[in-house]
Formats: structure tokens, sequence, C-alpha cells
């Protein structure tokens, strides 16, 4: 017998779509609003005008809330960018990370999840899961890049990527510092700098 999903993993259709997607969304704005420790499932039921034993089956915990809420962020995501050149896509990568970052809801709403990986594990595999789609979907740039003979054969797409967005969620959340374009040019330019140097790229023999 195969496992059961784990809460507000199955993908409704109907009226459970309508009920997923107003809990999601009070969810979204009550953290933003208030933060993580401030989410409780009767409170979240009452702003999306469902009843509050719908949410409670549904989901069970807080945890499982913002899980799937991350899940939910992640199939909505915008898909990779394709200029054509890797300056090109990872600069558009960089810049789409300091748009969702500055957002005023947006913003408040990733430092709540990312404050509630810290003390539940439900949030912090969704929020390990949510960066793994996202890395993954703009690997491609990556992978064309390495193909058009931009890049050494054999680097990492998913270090790159990750090069891009680390330096902006660290002035984001370990310096307290407002993110700019500026930023977001400054290193979309350092990872593809690296990774033209080969530091992602396997040592010769």
């Amino acid at each position: 017998m195969p496992d059961a999903p784990a809460p507000g993993t199955v993908r409704p259709g109907g009226r459970t779509a309508r009920v997923r997607e107003a809990v999601l969304r009070a969810a979204g704005d009550a953290l933003a609003a208030d933060g993580f420790d401030a989410l409780d499932l009767a409170e979240i039921a009452h702003r999306a005008g469902v009843g509050k034993t719908t949410v409670y089956r549904r989901w069970g915990t807080p945890g499982a809330l913002a899980a799937d809420l991350l899940a939910d962020m992640a199939e909505q995501s915008l898909r990779r960018a394709d200029t054509g050149s890797l300056d090109g896509d990872l600069g558009a990568n960089a810049r789409l990370v300091v748009k969702t970052l500055t957002d005023p809801r947006q913003g408040r709403l990733f430092t709540a999840l990312i404050a509630a990986s810290l003390c539940d594990e439900q949030a912090a595999q969704a929020l390990h899961r949510f960066y793994e789609v996202r890395v993954e979907e703009w690997s491609g740039c990556v992978r064309d890049a390495i193909a058009r003979g931009e890049l050494p054969t054999g680097t990492d797409p998913h270090a790159v990527v990750a090069a891009v967005s680390a330096p902006l969620y660290y002035a984001l959340l370990n310096q307290g510092r407002a993110l700019t374009e500026a930023d977001a040019d400054a290193a979309a330019r350092a990872a593809a700098t690296a990774a033209r140097a080969g530091v992602w790229a396997p040592s010769p023999e």
C-alpha cells in the first residue's frame, strides 16, 4: 500500500482547488505581515472564509501549511530566461531575485519562510525543495552556455546558478541591506566571470 501523501500535497480540483488557493493566499498574507510565529490555522481559516475543520484536516500544522505554500510558489514561479548569452541569462536571474526580495509582500514572505525553515522541519524540507526546483529551472541557462562554448565542459550548472543568488541573500539576510539592480548586475557578473574561469569545472588531470 503506498504511503499517504503529506498534508497539503495533493493537487486538488474544483471547489477543493478554490479552497486551497484561498487558504494559501491568506497564509501568505499572514506570513508577510506577522511572520511564522503568528501563523494560526484557525485565523487562516477565518481570513480565507473557509471552515476551520477543513484547514485542520487538510494541513494540520502551520509547518505543513507553509510547506504547501512553498510548493505552490515553486509551481507558479516564472520560467528561466533565454536571451542567447550567459551574461544575459544570469543577469535576468539576478534581477528576478532582487525584484522578488525587494517586493513589499514577497520580500517579507520569503524572509518569514526562511525563518520558518529554521524551526520547523516540514518548512525546511519544503524550502530546500523550492530552491532545488528553481535552481534546476535556471540551470538550463548554464547548459546552453556550455553548448555554445561560452563555458568549460563539465561546468556545474547548479553551482553557477546558486552563485548568482547567494550574495543577494547574504546582503539581505546577513547585512540587512536594501538590494538594488546594481547588486543584481554585480552578482551576475561575478558568477559569469568565475564560471568562465573554470571555478565550477573539473580540474585538469
